[in-house]
């Protein structure tokens, strides 16, 4: 508890090399809150930042901390094929509203090695014709790789956008064999 008798929210962090790139993972006691693409130098940096100003603490650099050791293992086991999904406790405060409840659609309903149209996800939590709106809530997402924003694509066929950059999504989307194997 802090000198004003509420309890103190704890942030730890660490930096994993993947299959795309180090990624950021950041964790509560609540459970990851935070997964970061690109997180090497000032991305790194500002991402830290943005964190202690959202949730009023500094976050810490704790590798060794359970939760993160469990989040990079199953991310290492991800990457290697090994692991097809995640078994981590989810700390949703950095989202909420619509995007929470189409992230938790994502993250419940659409199973490894699967793709669903923006639209038809909006459609699954109650609000056909919003897929720009699911569009919005992807860019938004918190915790991408963990809660599959690479498998939301166009309903024309085409990839869609992604925040950890059209190269990582079709790494991604390779991984779990929706698309083929990138040539280069």
């Amino acid at each position: 508890m802090d000198s004003h008798g509420q309890y103190e929210r704890r942030i730890v962090w660490t930096v994993v090399d993947t299959g795309i790139g180090p990624l950021l993972l950041a964790a509560t006691g609540e459970g990851l809150v935070n997964v970061v693409f690109h997180a090497a130098g000032p991305v790194r940096d500002r991402a830290l930042e943005r964190l202690a100003s959202r949730l009023g603490t500094e976050p810490v650099q704790a590798p060794g901390d359970p939760l993160l050791a469990r989040a990079a293992e199953q991310l290492t086991a991800y990457f290697s094929g090994a692991r097809h999904s995640f078994d981590l406790p989810l700390d949703w405060s950095l989202i909420s509203g619509f995007n929470r409840e189409v992230l938790r659609e994502l993250a419940s309903g659409v199973p490894y090695g699967t793709v669903v149209g923006y639209g038809a996800l909006a459609g699954r939590v109650g609000q056909p014709g919003a897929a720009q709106a699911v569009g919005a809530a992807m860019g938004a997402n918190p915790l991408p790789v963990v809660v599959p924003c690479h498998r939301v694509v166009e309903s024309d066929g085409g990839i869609g956008g992604f925040g950890g950059g059209l190269e990582a999504k079709r790494k991604l989307l390779a991984l779990e064999g929706v698309l083929p194997e990138p040539l280069f």
